[in-house]
Parts: C-alpha cells; sequence; structure tokens
C-alpha cells in the first residue's frame, strides 16, 4: 500500500504563476499592478533564443536559408556579457550560461529605454528577429502588454557599447520625425468624435498581435509634441497610459533585481531637466541607472522628445517607497470623500483628459471609448 503524505508535494504537480512574472537567472520576479507579461516561454510571447525567422514561411525560415540570404551573419541574435568586473574563473563559470543572480548583479547597472519605431511589439520582433539579426530583452505594446525574449542574463544586441551592462526595452511607438523626414502619422492616427487623437492600426497588420485588439489606444496627449533632442527638432506622438503604467511597473522591478540600476536619469548640468543629447564617454561609463538610446549614440534620438522621463522615475519611486496614508482630519467635513492614500502629484502631461487613478500612483486609465 502506497501512503501519500497530506501537503507532501506529488511528482508532476503544476506550479502555477501570476502571470506578470519576469525572468532573471531562471529566477522569477512579479512586477504587480496586473501588468500583464508574456516570456519567450509562453504562448503569445516571442522567442529570441531560436535562431529560425519567426514570421518567414516555414519552409524559408531555417538558418540553412538565412545563409543563402547572405544578410544575418550568426544564427545567435545574442551573446554572453562580458566583464572586467569578473574574474577569469567567474568567466569560465558563466560561459555556458552560469549566472547566479549575485554575480549578475555585479555587472548590470543600466537600463536602457528605446523606441521601436515599429508602432506594434509584433513587427518589432519582426524586425529584430528576422530582418537585422538583434534582439531586446523586453518589448511593451500599445496595450502594455510586456513581452520578455531573453533571461536578462543574456547580452542582447540593442545598445552597442553598453549592451554588457546592460538591460533594454522597445517600447512600440511610431518614432519621432524632423521637419524634412516624412512621417506615417496620418495611417497610423486620427481624431475620433470627441478630437481625441487614437492609434488606428492599418489593415495590412492583421490586428498587430495585440492581446485586445478590438479595444482602441489613444497617446496620453492629443497633439504631437514638438521639441529639440539630439540636436535636431523632432515630432512625436506620446507613448498609451497602458505602456507608462507597465514601464514604471518594470523600471521599478529592475531596480530591485538589480540594484546598481538607479532610479535616475542623465539630467542637464545644474537642471533637473533630461538632458537632450549623448553623454560623453567617460560619463556614460560612469553613469548608472535609466537611460535612453539617444544618449548612448549621437546619432539616436529614442525614446524621443515626447518621452515623460520625470513621470516615469518618480512613479516607480512611489512604486518602492509608498508615502504613509494621510493623518485623518479630527473632524472631518460631513460632505467629505477621501479615501485612501493621498496624490503623489507625479501626473502624466496630458490635453483632452485628466487623470483619474484610485491608486496613489496616477497610472490614468485611457479616455472611454
Amino acid at each position: 500500500t502506497i501512503q501519500i503524505n497530506l501537503g507532501m508535494v506529488l511528482p508532476g504537480e503544476a506550479v502555477s504563476r501570476h502571470g506578470d512574472e519576469i525572468i532573471a537567472c531562471g529566477q522569477f520576479f512579479r512586477l504587480g499592478g496586473d501588468v500583464k507579461v508574456f516570456t519567450w516561454l509562453d504562448a503569445g510571447g516571442y522567442d529570441a533564443y531560436r535562431v529560425e525567422k519567426r514570421f518567414a514561411p516555414l519552409d524559408a525560415s531555417d538558418w540553412e536559408a538565412q545563409v543563402k540570404e547572405g544578410v544575418i551573419k550568426t544564427p545567435n541574435r545574442y551573446g554572453m556579457r562580458k566583464s572586467n568586473k569578473l574574474s577569469a574563473a567567474e568567466v569560465q563559470r558563466v560561459r555556458g550560461g552560469g549566472w547566479s543572480l549575485d554575480l549578475l548583479r555585479r555587472v548590470v547597472d543600466q537600463f536602457v529605454l528605446h523606441c521601436d519605431a515599429c508602432g506594434l511589439s509584433q513587427r518589432c520582433f519582426e524586425v529584430l528577429q528576422d530582418r537585422r539579426g538583434l534582439s531586446v530583452h523586453f518589448m511593451i505594446d500599445i496595450d502594455g502588454t510586456v513581452y520578455q525574449t531573453l533571461d536578462c542574463k543574456e547580452r542582447a544586441w540593442h545598445a552597442t557599447i553598453s549592451n554588457d551592462r546592460s538591460v533594454g526595452v522597445e517600447i512600440a511607438n511610431l518614432g519621432a520625425y524632423g521637419d524634412d523626414e516624412t512621417d506615417k502619422f496620418n495611417r497610423w492616427y486620427s481624431r475620433d468624435a470627441k478630437g481625441r487623437t487614437r492609434l488606428v492600426v492599418p489593415p495590412e497588420c492583421h490586428g498587430g498581435g495585440l492581446k485586445n485588439s478590438s479595444r482602441t489606444y489613444f497617446p496620453v496627449r492629443s497633439n504631437l509634441v514638438v521639441d529639440n533632442l539630439a540636436g535636431r527638432r523632432l515630432r512625436q506622438y506620446d507613448y498609451t497610459p497602458q505602456q507608462y503604467k507597465s514601464l514604471v511597473h518594470l523600471t521599478a522591478a529592475l531596480s530591485v533585481i538589480f540594484p546598481l540600476i538607479r532610479l535616475d536619469y542623465p539630467r542637464e548640468h545644474g537642471s533637473n531637466q533630461p538632458l537632450r543629447c549623448n553623454l560623453p564617454l567617460p560619463d556614460l561609463a560612469a553613469f548608472q541607472g535609466v537611460l535612453g538610446h539617444y544618449h548612448i549614440q549621437a546619432e539616436k534620438n529614442d525614446p524621443g522628445p515626447a518621452f515623460q522621463w520625470e513621470y516615469v522615475i518618480a512613479e516607480a519611486r512611489a512604486l518602492l517607497h509608498p508615502p504613509p496614508p494621510p493623518a485623518p482630519h479630527p473632524h472631518p467635513h460631513p460632505h467629505s470623500s477621501v479615501h485612501g492614500h493621498q496624490a503623489h502629484g507625479h501626473t502624466l502631461q496630458q490635453q483632452h483628459t485628466q487623470t483619474h487613478s484610485s491608486s496613489p500612483h496616477h497610472s490614468p486609465p485611457p479616455p472611454a471609448t
């Protein structure tokens, strides 16, 4: 007779997940906030470990077919992190992927923000995986869905000289255009009956891989943002509220997983304003925190002039260190209706909409459709 003790873990017992986990060194870490995450392990995710093209016809997708094309030079879209912070013995240890979290925490100290200039995460992955042979750890779609394509231990190919020390994210957005460049805004954005700018996924994208393609998504600001960045006057539509919320949670989580990623961004000298150009090499070497692609490479401009740096960093800090609830008033007004935490005061700049939130973190919902 076989006796089974109550409470004993049975062979083959499934381990439940919450759906908001990201992966570093094989360990799961939660984002919280009802953020939806699809990793390369999940159905509906994107897998940068694969060597075949993801969206090409099946009989033309394998590595042999790519060799004949001669465009992508190596089957892998990622590599091994290298760092002078590791001893020779530690380098040998991690060559086969044997990173411990403690080792990785000594190496990773930057979180690089990109704008994918593709408009949708599905199109972004197609460009990286199928056309360019590149990679990035995370993508955030217009609906706020987070995709992780590689374990954070891998050296994704996204930010040249910062690849060895960074984690990267591509945020879905058409990108920024100069006055002398032809944009695609008229095909992707239109005004609704209330005068609000909404995203319109072109028919040829066939829904674009969105988890909820029937919903309408709005940039936080209805008007184009025009500003100087990286030495040029640029035009860009802002990101969606769903993207900002997911990015805030991802940024906060990565700063916990990798404590050398400070919750701060490069600033103009003597100012709290974001630095609008690339960092000089000595400053880039010393910088630990959250930065844009343009801070690394002078010819880049992402995440663009519309990106709201202070909101993301302030909200990420607030997630990790929320303020105490307000003290109750000794004589509350009979018509008052104050509930929960007091507002932090970190709001996204918006037009045609107002921020309404039951949480203290001011992640505004999209305008009603």
